[in-house]
């Protein structure tokens, strides 16, 4: 399994911050229908021993689209948050998938609202079955990205019945 490790400098800040992702019903429904028509690659799991919910999902555009857009999931430990645009160019099967994550939290007790940004870059191999690549993600650290195996999905895992 897959685990996520917040980088040093990031874990002074997280330990005053609170991300506040609050993932209501109209979130929800804007997700399905936007990820609808799009390819969905996906490794969540839920885990057994916790049950929370962790992985990457990716929701690329079509290729008819011009240009072409992604949406990256990340879940650590619960479906919370929106998915994060990104832009995203092929060569053949070859995928280069980058942008920026703007995450907006809360800093605790003053409740100051808080703004943090991370790079994203995502490359790899895509088939009508599976996404194989490498994923690197600015202030955090990813055990084994170069085993990042996302296989074909009907719909991101919130959509689903579970």
């Amino acid at each position: 399994m897959r685990r996520l490790r917040i980088a040093p400098l990031f874990v002074l800040s997280l330990l005053t911050i609170s991300v506040c992702n609050s993932f209501g019903q109209s979130t929800l429904q804007h997700e399905c229908a936007q990820t609808a028509q799009m390819d969905v690659y996906s490794d969540a799991h839920v885990s057994e021993a916790t049950g929370d919910l962790g992985g990457f999902e990716l929701a690329l555009d079509k290729p008819s689209a011009s240009p072409r857009k992604a949406l990256l999931f990340v879940y650590e430990g619960a479906a919370n948050g929106d998915g994060i645009p990104l832009a995203l160019t092929t060569d053949g099967n070859n995928v280069a998938i980058k942008g920026t994550w703007t995450e907006h939290g809360t800093e605790y007790p003053s409740k100051k609202d808080v703004v943090q940004t991370h790079f994203v870059k995502i490359t790899g191999t895509l088939t009508p079955k599976m996404f194989r690549g490498t994923i690197s993600i600015e202030g955090l650290e990813i055990v084994n990205p170069e085993h990042m195996q996302l296989k074909r999905a009907k719909q991101i895992w919130i959509c689903g019945k579970h």
